[in-house]
């Protein structure tokens, strides 16, 4: 495998992109070595699923797409970033009991930690943010 490999795509801000962020980023994650049927596929998706969300509805309609780009550096690492061009960062809501929305973040942060990874916010040149993980490659290299 090549020591690094990018895909990026961009879909617009409408909640039917939220399944083909899913969709782009399974199918990559195949194609690099990783099975669908594995746990890591499954919790990258749950991530790309609420990162994509949160770029959807947390925009206001402000930021007419999103991109997702992913990276593998030498079979090592694997970075997720979703970015938006609108300029309000993720917000740390109070666990209220009654909430029904607003635990996306705390939900990315824990799966992230639980893989041995890590959630980032980034600025973009444009106004907007990129909201990233990074999670240890679960895939064996191959000799």
């Amino acid at each position: 495998m090549a020591d690094h490999q990018e895909a990026t795509v961009t879909l617009p801000s409408d909640p039917v992109s939220v399944s083909a962020a899913r969709r782009h980023v399974t199918r990559v994650l195949s194609e690099w070595g990783l099975p669908d049927d594995s746990e890591a596929a499954d919790v990258i998706r749950l991530i790309v699923s609420e990162l994509a969300t949160n770029a959807v509805q947390h925009t206001f309609g402000q930021s007419p797409t999103f991109t997702v780009d992913l990276r593998l550096d030498r079979d090592v690492e694997l970075y997720l970033g979703v970015t938006d061009s609108h300029p309000r960062w993720p917000q740390k809501l109070p666990a209220a009991v009654r909430q029904d929305n607003g635990r996306g973040m705390v939900i990315i942060r824990a799966l992230a930690k639980e893989c041995g990874g890590g959630l980032g916010v980034s600025p973009t040149p444009d106004g907007g943010k990129t909201v990233s993980i990074t999670l240890p490659w679960p895939v064996p290299a191959r000799a």
